[in-house]
């Protein structure tokens, strides 16, 4: 269920409305009746990204990479 707050009220009751978008609910900042800002639950997303897809690209797109090296490798040796 989505709900509707005035600014002064959802500063009021930050806390309040916090526990309700950790439950789920969406909630609709208004300032002066006009919407501005919507407070809603975080969905569970990955905390790290899955990098081997993207190190893959860069090293193809290279020309002058010794054979087996990767720029990953490069990069992580200098940062020793």
């Amino acid at each position: 269920m989505a709900d509707t707050v005035g600014a002064f009220e959802a500063k009021t009751h930050l806390s309040e409305l916090l526990a309700r978008a950790e439950e789920g609910e969406e909630v609709t900042i208004t300032k002066h009746g006009r919407p501005v800002a919507r407070l809603v639950p975080v969905s569970d997303t990955p905390l790290s990204r899955d990098w081997s897809a993207f190190w893959a690209k860069v090293d193809s797109r290279l020309v002058t990479l010794s054979p087996g090296t990767s720029i990953k490798t490069d990069i992580e040796a200098g940062r020793k």
